[in-house]
């Protein structure tokens, strides 16, 4: 249903030339902005304010020359655990590629707000006609015709059209051309359907959320990263220690096995308690093989996290300046860490994102299922004269356009809005279902990981007591071995024990300290307690303080 009425007269609209061109202006000022820029909420359920490197998609450089963040391009890397951190920071590739990511999802915005950005458009044509009729005899009509116009739709369901047009006409039977310029503007406004801010920006809410859904993957990547790289820090630190140990331990074989060849040369000892101490040798020997492969397969892994610059990458020996020991840190009972979690696990965060996600979609998706009622209205003022500049000068006078209507237009079967918003429903509701599981698989993790970090604590002095208990163990063994009360078989056994001790004690140190990193990690503030900081527009990590 259409009602449209149009009139002609004078003395209606006596400035209605100077409400247009107000108009005009006005339109413009509003295509312009499309409501606030940033995300209003999604970032504050994740904890502080995070901050960036100004250089877009890469990790930025720090404030000041590092002599570790800038090392020698040959020669050892000496590193501590903090400066490990920095490099990876700076040099880690594949840190890198997923710093690119919330750049490329935020051009995702500007695509939502060219919805609304204004459209330029502009006509020019001319055209002849002769007539040759038994009434017309070869009278040739000519016309020239262009138009100016800029139209966009604004956030409220307003679609505008502001329009300059003059046409020219002619014709061989008149001397006079005329000349007729107008200047108007439509304006039609959505009633039910298309109507409202939420409706008009859920696209450009929807993109924001998925731009802030990428920086706290980004900020769950790097959290991985910065824990990785200290575990593989502290597992480096262990391989170098269990070497010193083995190496240690097949000193003390040889000397036992020196020890018994001086015994059996003067007939304290039988010869054949020389097997037991070359067998010993060649288990100390296997075993410190071991340790080294697996602190060079170490090595490299350390390396590839860092990806320091120089040549020759592979070769470099890393030399760490700082060894495993128990850190002095109190911990919180399980659910002041839980309550941390639930302010900064970052896929806790992206879960909450996810359900106004879907709140965003069901108000887009229920304004489908009304009809479409629209309101329009149409204002111009035209000129009249026998020339182009005549035509523009004579708008202030009486000729004038004006018309108002309403547009309907009811689907009868609206299958498809129907289908959409149900389907927005189940999806809403999945995400809320969601959250909730993630939230529990938090509350799990934490807990888990608490527990871990108590039990490694209790290791480390587990482990003390006993390695001091098999050291007195192995030197009264070796005592007893030298008056001939023992046997070469007990005293390899005993050294086997404390070296098996002396190892598990370092191992409890260092599984202590990866408890804490895992805890961190699980809680979501590993990043906080290690000074690093994402900024809001996701492009990377800041250093943390050399």
């Amino acid at each position: 249903m259409r009602y449209v009425h149009l009139f002609r007269g004078a003395g209606a609209f006596p400035a209605l030339s100077r409400f247009l061109a107000a108009a005009a202006v006005l339109f413009l000022a509003s295509c312009a902005s499309t409501g606030p820029t940033q995300t209003e909420s999604p970032l504050t359920p994740a904890g502080p304010a995070l901050s960036a490197p100004a250089k877009q998609g890469t990790p930025p450089e720090p404030a000041g020359k590092d002599e570790t963040a800038d090392p020698s391009r040959s020669g050892p890397l000496e590193i501590t655990v903090e400066k490990s951190i920095v490099l990876a920071l700076q040099n880690n590739p594949a840190l890198r590629v997923e710093s690119f990511n919330p750049a490329i999802v935020q051009t995702a915005e500007d695509e939502a707000r060219a919805a609304f950005d204004p459209t330029l458009s502009a006509i020019y044509a001319r055209s002849r006609e002769k007539i040759d009729s038994p009434f017309i005899e070869n009278e040739k009509i000519g016309e020239t015709a262009g138009s100016l116009g800029i139209s966009g739709r604004l956030p409220t369901g307003t679609d505008v059209d502001i329009g300059v047009s003059t046409e020219r006409t002619w014709s061989d039977l008149y001397s006079d051309d005329l000349h007729e310029s107008r200047v108007g503007i439509t304006v039609t406004q959505a009633l039910l359907q298309g109507a409202g801010l939420g409706y008009n920006l859920a696209q450009l809410r929807r993109a924001r959320l998925d731009t802030a859904a990428s920086r706290y993957e980004l900020r769950g990547f790097t959290e991985a990263l910065v824990a990785r790289v200290e575990e593989t820090y502290w597992d480096y630190a262990l391989m170098q220690r269990q070497i010193e140990i083995y190496l240690e331990s097949l000193k003390l074989a040889q000397q036992q096995k020196s020890e018994t060849e001086e015994m059996v040369r003067v007939g304290s000892l039988a010869e054949s308690e020389l097997i037991a101490a070359e067998a010993e040798i060649a288990l100390r020997r296997e075993g410190l093989i071991n340790a080294r492969s697996n602190m060079e397969k170490t090595r490299l892994v350390l390396l590839s996290l860092l990806n320091p610059s120089g040549e020759e990458l592979w070769r470099r020996p890393v030399v760490l300046l700082r060894q495993p020991a128990m850190p002095e840190v109190t911990l919180d009972d399980a659910d002041a860490h839980v309550n941390v979690a639930m302010r900064m696990r970052p896929d806790l965060s992206q879960a909450r994102l996810q359900v106004q996600s879907g709140d965003i979609e069901l108000v887009r998706t229920g304004n489908g299922l009304l009809p479409r009622l629209d309101f329009f209205i149409t204002l111009g003022k035209t000129g009249y004269a026998d020339s182009f500049r005549g035509s523009w000068k004579n708008l202030d006078h009486d000729s004038y356009d004006a018309g108002a209507g309403l547009s309907l237009a009811l689907p009868l079967v609206n299958r498809q809005a129907g289908a959409e918003h149900r389907r927005a429903q189940l999806a809403r509701d999945q995400a809320e279902e969601a959250l909730k599981n993630v939230a529990h698989l938090v509350q799990v993790d934490v807990r888990s990981a608490h527990i871990e970090v108590l039990r490694a604590k209790e290791q480390v002095a587990a482990t003390a007591a006993t390695r001091a208990l098999q050291e007195e163990k192995a030197r009264i063994e070796k005592e007893k071995f030298r008056v001939g009360k023992s046997t070469g078989i007990l005293v390899a056994q005993a050294q086997r024990d404390l070296l098996s001790s002396r190892i598990s004690e370092i191992q409890a140190v260092t599984n202590y300290l990866k408890s804490l990193i895992s805890l961190y990690r699980l809680e979501g503030s590993l990043l906080e307690r290690r000074g690093i900081r994402l900024e809001e527009t996701g492009k990377g990590p800041a250093l943390p303080p050399s």
